[in-house]
């Protein structure tokens, strides 16, 4: 919802990208219940949906531009559980690329401005560590992907959880890397049970239901800051751009106390 307000209250587009890079883990039918869902809500995209699955070809290209800056890495997660950082144990190992992953180099604190968030570098946000840019098994990381496909698409702001401040560090890292441009961030915060995990479908969250889309967009509009009238649902849209501004988002990490009415 915020992504998409703040898209159409700038004259901007708003795209639709779906990540599905991850193809043994790829639910068939996850992308056709996120259209109809947005859909079902209002929230129509510009132009055609782009697929991750279809630009392996560039992420190779970026890895190998990258290549003299990164290393392969055999540490497995059970290796490297418990600790914050990566210790940089395959560093200077000079392992082979193949059946491994492949990590960046790459050290220091990376700080960017945000559009919400007053201290987006606070705590471990924006220090970096060697991080994977290539796991395993052959898929090109999350981080990598972000960045090619945020180049390729022309996107010039990015709306989305503030559980990605970390990630936005790694990723602005690989575009100095990679010679692109950073967008612009802001990062909106996320809702989490009474114990403080995040509403996700990982954690067996109630799905969003479509049938009570109105009631929907009001809620997410209460969150973001704001006091949306008793409309019907594109009336409710069409209030959220004019009255849309992005300072009266509120600032944190989290929103709690939130509670789903079924």
């Amino acid at each position: 919802m915020a992504s998409w307000v703040d898209a159409r209250a700038g004259n901007g587009r708003w795209l639709l990208r779906i990540d599905d890079l991850d193809t043994p883990r790829v639910d068939p039918d996850a992308e056709s219940e996120i259209l109809a869902t947005l859909e079902a809500h209002g929230l129509y995209w510009d132009g055609p949906v782009a697929r991750q699955s279809n630009h392996v070809a560039q992420y190779r290209a970026a890895l190998d531009k990258l290549a003299q800056r990164c290393f392969a890495c055999r540490c497995t997660r059970r290796q490297l559980r418990g600790t914050a950082r990566y210790p940089g144990t395959c560093r200077n190992l000079s392992l082979p690329w193949e059946g491994n992953a492949i990590r960046i180099r790459a050290e220091g604190r990376v700080g960017f401005p945000d559009r919400v968030q007053q201290a987006p570098t606070s705590g471990e946000s924006g220090t970096l560590d060697d991080f994977v840019v290539r796991r395993r098994d052959g898929f090109a990381s999350y981080h990598l992907a972000v960045v090619v496909d945020d180049h390729a698409m022309g996107v010039d702001h990015v709306v989305r959880g503030a559980d990605l401040m970390d990630d936005t560090a790694r990723q602005l890292f690989l575009m100095a890397a990679l010679g692109t441009a950073p967008p612009s961030y802001a990062h909106i915060p996320v809702i989490v049970e009474a114990s403080g995990v995040k509403l996700s479908k990982h954690n067996q969250a109630t799905a969003i239901d479509s049938r009570f889309a109105r009631q929907n967009v009001g809620a997410a509009l209460t969150l973001l800051g704001f006091e949306p009238p008793d409309e019907n649902t594109p009336a409710l849209l069409d209030w959220a751009i004019r009255q849309w501004d992005i300072a009266r988002v509120p600032a944190g990490p989290v929103v709690r106390g939130f509670t789903a009415l079924s």
